[in-house]
């Protein structure tokens, strides 16, 4: 039998799959293999946004100002409510048609037998009568009959069950072959099978519902929320002293009641869901284009705060284009012995890059692969399975039925009874190059294997390795190599690519693990900078002990088997070779190899954290400014230091004109991102002190240049505008505010802000003229703010993130 026969060849040998001509024919007739998603109505979308906390909030105050005669303030408020309506409206169709894009770029591929030849096609291309080869990690992705092997198949998420369900080929159970269902996890074993319905013909159609659309909150938009949900607090406790103060000093309702409104109204984030929304779609749509697929948005924010990479070695740190590069036999056996074993023990329809390799390299050498011991018809074949570290099969042999395996070197040892120290020494010195080893075992089936000889892959790191290492380093990450190769073939690629020289065995993070779970207090990971040999579970020991010890962990993963570490993992990150069940669990999808675009998902991540934290510093700054200044005014002069037409202007001006920090131009900071609470309320009640007094100075300063009450408090209105805007740009940068240039988005923002506010104040339209001495007053003491704020953010007060 050929090579090519060999390949193709099953447990059952079942029929042949259909051919291309009569699948297509059937794609036309049946449709494609996919689930119509429901579409929700564009105006119930569109009304739903006024029916939330912060829409109710203003719809009050539409009515309160409306009742009490004040129609502009009234009117007001509700174009605030439209435009926060239709800004959220806006962004999250432009979100969710990038869940669309994403569903497209993460469909499920399914292996199929077209024409006698398997390939790898999107699952929405199958059709009823197509022969596909399901294996771990795979999502079954059509109802399906199982025509030869066996599986275990996790229906959790479709029947409720929660243990595997055995199902079998009629050579297991005598009959027809059992069903698995559409949506199901393989978790064991590998079979071939019949699609017997796709699409909405499906049993349970699941299969849409790899990617899901439910967002949910990150750290970053949670905190963000918690300070303002205080601020608020600190609000209402402000509100309640005015009225108390009111109601002793005999103030009318009508002025007090609304002036307490807006009050309370200036401390809501208005902006806050449309920024969050546009800064992270915005950064994830700029992932997308570099080959980086964001899942779930709020990792976005997390990879910020990155400190530990663990990167899988294949594919990631290496190019993932395995070539053997020697066959080595054991004394007293053959090398072709050697080689026709391994091809035994491998299936080009696994698509596995080792027994792809194994196989090329068979067709390559002809008649040099074939023994007549191994070389026949295959009767049963196991694959590779993580947790035993081999693949096995028994063929055909001229003197009988021959058992065939290939695996991990000390692994094959154990099973063939051989103490590892025997070969030690030939293992090490084929992995000294940086290749990977295989073992390759045989014997009759029933007897005891012998082990033949070894298989070197040769698989030499990405040119790009070493720099994006270093880059990672430089931005404060340190790199872990996970590898489940051997100790010496781990160090061999870690010094060529500079991860560092202190290696392990996976048995350290066993060993480490006391009866809670945590680490053992004499012992710690970040000693390592490499582990070899390590299983799937090992991943998820390694990411829970680094988060114990205050790490923020990145993972990356493609097998069925790492889904536990990827959903551990602040961000986890299946790699472009991932299996359907790796990518569901992760947050970020690689769609090339290698750490380039991991690099790039920090940096990204960074920028975004900074232009939230300018956000959020801004939005803390102008809320406590705006409520004690307004409050302290009414206490302190008896009077309304500005009018609540004004302050909404002001929530016009300031809070919407902001959102354009979402598009800013910002420096990557050098090191992970970790905002403290108390790091951020104090730096900006600094600031904030410092603007309540220059407040005042600009309330006495008024007075002083013959202001009336009317005219101060559109200069107050003009002060607070201005203010509002230098703010932004004293903390859109660690360092002095001129280091950066902002977008021309921000640029351009602020400039038509300022434009029409000045305008107007002088032209007096919606408030009380005010004279260009009145604009000079404003625009001084925003000149003086930014250098006195130059000079508390080189203190210690300063610390807003950590």
């Amino acid at each position: 039998m050929d090579h090519a026969d060999h390949d193709a060849s099953t447990a059952a040998q079942p029929d042949l799959g259909l051919t291309h001509a009569e699948a297509a024919e059937r794609l036309v007739r049946q449709g494609p293999n996919e689930i119509p998603q429901p579409v929700t109505h564009r105006v119930r979308a569109l009304a739903a946004k006024f029916w939330a906390p912060v829409p109710w909030l203003l719809e009050a105050a539409v009515v309160l100002e409306l009742v009490l005669g004040n129609a502009l303030q009234g009117g007001i408020f509700a174009v605030l409510l439209i435009v926060n309506a239709v800004l959220a409206f806006t962004q999250e169709s432009r979100s969710a048609a990038a869940v669309d894009l994403l569903r497209a770029r993460l469909q499920v591929q399914a292996r199929v037998d077209r024409d006698g030849t398997w390939s790898t096609v999107a699952a929405r291309e199958l059709v009823e009568g197509d022969l596909v080869r399901l294996r771990a990690g795979d999502f079954v992705p059509a109802d399906v009959v199982l025509a030869g092997g066996e599986l275990e198949v996790d229906q959790a998420a479709l029947t409720g069950e929660s243990l595997p369900v055995r199902v079998s080929g009629p050579e297991h159970a005598g009959v027809a072959g059992g069903q698995a269902w559409s949506g199901s996890v393989v978790r064991r074993g590998e079979a071939d099978a019949t699609v017997t319905a796709t699409g909405a013909r499906t049993r349970f159609a699941r299969t849409v519902e790899l990617v899901g659309t439910t967002h949910a909150p990150g750290h970053l938009e949670t905190l963000i929320l918690g300070i303002v949900r205080w601020l608020v607090i600190i609000d209402l406790g402000l509100a309640a002293v005015v009225v108390v103060y009111g109601a002793a000093t005999h103030l009318g309702w009508r002025d007090l009641l609304p002036f307490v409104l807006i009050l309370v109204v200036a401390s809501v984030p208005v902006a806050l869901p449309a920024t969050f929304t546009l800064a992270t779609a915005i950064g994830s749509r700029r992932l997308a284009h570099t080959g980086v697929l964001v899942t779930r948005l709020a990792a976005i924010e997390e990879a910020a705060a990155m400190s530990t990479l663990c990167a899988d070695k294949t594919g990631t740190l290496t190019q993932n284009t395995l070539t053997v590069s020697a066959v080595l036999a054991r004394p007293g056996q053959q090398q072709a012995q050697v080689l026709a074993a391994a091809v035994a023990a491998s299936d080009a329809a696994t698509q596995d890059p080792l027994d792809l390799a194994v196989l090329e390299h068979a067709r390559e050498v002809g008649d040099r692969a074939v023994d007549e011991r191994c070389s026949g018809r295959r009767l049963r074949y196991l694959p590779f399975d993580p947790s035993t570290k081999r693949s096995e099969a028994v063929v055909a042999g001229s003197a009988g039925p021959y058992r065939a395996a290939k695996g991990a070197p000390a692994v094959l040892a154990e099973l063939v009874g051989l103490p590892y120290q025997e070969v030690a020494e030939q293992v090490e010195e084929l992995s000294g190059t940086g290749a990977r080893v295989l073992g390759v075992a045989g014997g009759l089936d029933g007897a005891a294997l012998t082990l033949l000889g070894f298989v070197a892959l040769a698989d030499p790191p990405r040119p790009d390795s070493a720099d994006l290492v270093a880059h990672l380093k430089n931005l404060g990450v340190r790199t872990v190599m996970v590898t489940g190769d051997g100790l010496a073939t781990a160090q061999a690629i870690a010094a060529q690519v500079g991860v560092g020289g202190r290696a392990a065995r996976a048995e350290v993070l066993r060993d480490e693990q006391v009866p809670n779970g945590s680490m053992s207090p004499n012992a710690t990971v970040t000693e390592y900078d490499v582990f070899a040999e390590v299983l799937p579970e090992d991943k998820l020991a390694l990411v829970t002990r680094l988060q114990a010890g205050g790490e923020v962990v990145g993972m990356t993963g493609d097998g069925v088997n790492d889904a536990p570490a990827l959903r551990r993992a602040e961000v986890g990150i299946a790699v472009s070779s991932a299996t359907d069940v790796a990518k569901a669990a992760a947050s970020l999808v690689l769609t090339t190899s290698g750490l380039e675009n991991v690099v790039r998902g920090v940096t990204e991540s960074r920028r975004i954290h900074q232009r939230m934290l300018t956000y959020t510093l801004n939005k803390i700054v102008k809320t406590i400014q705006v409520a004690v200044f307004l409050s302290l005014g009414l206490l302190v002069t008896g009077q309304f230091v500005t009018t609540p037409t004004l302050v909404v202007l002001l929530l016009l001006a300031n809070d919407f004109v902001t959102m354009s920090i979402a598009t800013d131009r910002v420096r990557t900071p050098p090191q992970p991102q970790r905002w403290t609470v108390p790091g951020l309320v104090r730096a900006a009640t600094v600031l904030a002190g410092l603007l309540v007094v220059l407040s005042f100075a600009v309330w006495w300063i008024g007075a002083g240049i013959g202001l009336d009450l009317a005219a101060r408090q559109t200069l107050v209105f003009v002060w607070l505008v201005f203010s509002g805007q230098a703010t932004v740009y004293l903390v859109r940068e660690h360092r002095h505010f001129w280091h950066s240039m902002p977008s021309r988005w921000l640029l351009g923002s602020t400039v038509a802000d300022l434009v029409l506010v000045g305008l107007l104040a002088w032209r007096g339209w919606l408030m009380m003229p005010v004279g260009l001495a009145a604009l000079v007053v404003a625009v001084g003491t925003s000149v003086v703010y930014l250098v006195l704020g130059e000079v508390l953010k080189n203190t210690r007060v300063w610390r807003p993130v950590g």
